[in-house]
């Protein structure tokens, strides 16, 4: 349970970080130049966009920032609306589409030198990085911390250089590197500058303390933290570090401190709202409750949390909250209600799977008429240039006949006032004329001449540069086909490796039987095989010779035999069994079982001494039973984990055996081997078999067995001895 507890705690505590280091903004944009009026507008929708982002409006930031992104003319908006964008996607945690709007970002800022462009860069770093570590690549965010902090320290930029060092910091954190992120991390409250940030970096410290199990440091740094909000204004926030402060007393087993906490998370969320952390307020304390032994109160919290999770549709809730559920009704021996439970969680796992199945096609449909609807307004746009163009066309069409006409015009009027002179000009004006048509024909010819010697260059070159773009692109397919023929060849070699080892594991169980069975053999044909030759000798002289003596010895030679045939009946039994405890006996065949394979086992044996005091008969014909489950999960279920429960109760015996396997059809007829073999062993002790199993959900197996009156024989014989 404190196990659980402490996943629970460095969830809440570790995320809560990352959230905030991810949303909080490095103050505004630093200023860009002053351009027209139009680019002013724009960059006033931008700052407005910027300032959506950590809000309920931050879907808007989305789309002012996307619709400036297509129609802007400037290079500033295009980067400015990037650097938005890549926030924005940030934000909402969908890492590609910030390395998209990153990378483009450091396309548009290109190699400018001056410190507003450095510092813009300087954040567009933080969002690669932030993108980075959503896909868990952390060396690759570590890097461009590193470049953005070095950009910072150069511009002595204090708010951006200790947010970088933070959001490093928390890398580290993810990395392991837990006392390096603490140095880091303390640096950071040097920095007098915004209360979110000194709140962010406390709740950091508490994260990377509690990883490192020191719980009393990381409880003082949650409690730092929850002062931030004395002035009564209620938020998520609050709820989430009250809780985390009740997991810490939860861990360091002070119940009463962890109830509070809970309890005041639970007041504060169910009040304002904040449902999700309202409901793990519910789960911990009955977690609470189940550790102190509490069942009933523990079975109150989770129901309530479950009708909340219920009325909400809150589905993942549901799941870990029948998952408590089963496990309470398991520690009161309750195994019906904790199987129903079971099923319960199985089923809301199931409908979780075709709901994401159902949203993935929706939201496929959903991309496709957003791509049909662009291409619509793209081909919309170019047929309105193209009629702008030709509107324009047409107006210089009519500028150039009215100046056409004024020409025509005033050459009327220059005839009438030259009438006189008209033979002579209209001489001078055809042999000008003939000169200009001359020249102009030249011209034509020459300007011909190079366009088609500038298109056979053109095509010349063209040729070639296409056949290298072919070649090449063959040449990468060829590639990507080799890379994904290796990777299958790899998968086949791992997975045959693995059945190798666990054949191996198989062949040394049957080799050691075989050998077990020619002692067997052995040491009856040499000891009691011989003695009953001796006897049968024996028995023939004494008919003949009647002698009392020969009787006698007849007698003790039969004895002999009987003393050898019990000896070899008590070798049989395992001499582990002999010598320890069964239940002992059995989580040793269990944990080498896990050594020796890929395979994660549990088991709990309950309760340990009336289990230990079976009759050996009974504990031999158990262990077989779970040796040939285990055979048959390593050979057919292809799983990663294990795990048994034996239990003892009103009089019967319990055996649940759980795989994470591929499963199996149960309507199919069952008739390997091994389930025969475990059906015989059972009939031998009036047993009975269940199995559940679907596939792809692995498979659970329930057999019980009357509980032998020798259990109690042996008890009464123990307290009178």
């Amino acid at each position: 349970m404190l196990r659980f507890l402490r996943k629970i705690n460095v969830c809440f505590i570790f995320i809560l970080p990352l959230i905030l280091s991810a949303q909080m903004r490095e103050g505004k944009l630093p200023p860009v130049p002053k351009k027209i009026n139009t680019y002013k507008e724009e960059k006033k929708l931008l700052d407005k966009a910027y300032s959506f982002l950590e809000t309920d409006k931050h879907q808007e930031a989305y789309k002012i920032s996307h619709r400036l992104l297509k129609k802007t003319f400037y290079k500033d908006t295009r980067l400015y609306s990037s650097i938005v964008l890549g926030s924005y996607f940030n934000y909402k945690n969908l890492a590609d589409s910030a390395l998209y709007y990153g990378n483009k970002s450091v396309e548009l800022i290109g190699q400018k030198k001056d410190s507003v462009s450095r510092l813009r860069l300087s954040m567009v770093y933080n969002i690669i990085a932030n993108a980075y570590s959503d896909k868990s690549l952390l060396e690759e965010s570590k890097k461009w911390h590193l470049k953005g902090i070095e950009i910072a320290q150069r511009y002595e930029a204090k708010g951006h250089y200790y947010q970088k060092i933070h959001n490093l910091a928390a890398t580290y954190i993810r990395l392991g590197e837990y006392d390096y992120a603490i140095q880091l991390l303390e640096s950071c409250l040097q920095f007098e500058g915004k209360s979110e940030f000194t709140f962010t970096v406390y709740i950091s410290l508490a994260s990377a303390h509690s990883l490192k199990n020191n719980n009393e440091l990381a409880l003082s740094y949650l409690k730092k933290a929850l002062a931030f909000f004395k002035n009564g204004e209620k938020s998520r926030n609050e709820v989430i570090i009250l809780q985390n402060i009740g997991v810490q007393y939860h861990i360091m087993e002070n119940y009463d401190e962890a109830i509070k906490y809970y309890n005041r998370a639970w007041i504060i969320g169910k009040e304002n709202g904040f449902h999700r952390p309202t409901i793990d307020a519910m789960m911990n304390t009955g977690l609470v409750y189940q550790d102190q032994g509490m069942h009933d109160k523990a079975t109150l919290s989770y129901k309530e949390a479950l009708l909340l999770s219920e009325n909400l549709g809150f589905l993942d809730k549901q799941t870990t909250i029948y998952s408590h559920l089963k496990k309470s009704a398991a520690a009161q021996n309750n195994f019906k209600e904790s199987y129903d439970y079971f099923t319960k969680e199985i089923e809301i796992k199931d409908s979780i799977r075709s709901l994401q199945k159902e949203k993935e096609i929706n939201e496929l449909e959903i991309k496709f008429k957003t791509l049909e609807k662009e291409k619509e307004i793209s081909i919309l746009r170019i047929e309105n240039t193209n009629r702008e163009l030709k509107l324009k066309n047409q107006e210089e069409a009519i500028k150039n006949l009215k100046l056409q006409q004024e020409v025509e015009k005033k050459e009327n009027e220059y005839r009438i006032l030259s009438f006189q002179n008209a033979s002579e000009k209209k001489i001078n004006e055809i042999a000008l004329l003939k000169k200009d048509q001359e020249i102009q024909e030249s011209k034509l010819a020459r300007q011909k001449s190079i366009k088609n010697t500038i298109l056979y260059s053109f095509l010349i070159l063209l040729i070639p540069i296409i056949g290298l773009l072919i070649t090449y692109y063959q040449k990468l397919q060829t590639q990507s086909e080799l890379n994904k023929k290796q990777e299958e060849i790899s998968k086949q070699k791992i997975t045959s490796l693995v059945k190798d080892q666990e054949l191996k594991l198989i062949k040394a169980l049957i080799k050691g039987k075989d050998k077990e069975r020619k002692r067997i053999a052995q040491e009856l044909h040499d000891s009691i095989g011989g003695n009953l030759a001796a006897i049968k000798i024996q028995v023939n002289n004494t008919v003949i010779n009647g002698n009392k003596e020969h009787i006698k010895t007849i007698n003790n030679q039969l004895d002999d035999t009987y003393e050898q045939v019990r000896d070899l009946s008590h070798n049989l039994v395992p001499k582990k069994f002999s010598k320890n405890n069964f239940s002992d006996v059995l989580e040793e065949y269990f944990n080498n079982i896990g050594d020796a394979t890929n395979l994660k086992t549990s088991i709990t044996v309950y309760p340990r001494t009336e289990i230990d005091l079976m009759d050996e008969i009974l504990q031999i014909e158990i262990f077989k039973i779970i040796q040939e489950l285990i055979t048959n999960t390593i050979k057919h279920a292809k799983a990663s984990s294990i795990e048994l429960q034996l239990n003892l109760v009103e009089g019967a015996v319990n055996v649940m055996f759980e795989d994470n396997g591929v499963g199996f059809n149960t309507q199919n007829q069952i008739s390997g081997i091994g389930f025969e073999n475990i059906k015989s062993r059972l009939k031998t002790v009036s047993g009975t078999l269940h199995i559940d199993s679907r596939i792809n959900r692995g498979t659970l197996i329930n057999i019980e067995i009357p509980t032998l009156t020798t259990i109690t024989e042996k008890m009464n014989q123990k307290q009178l001895s």
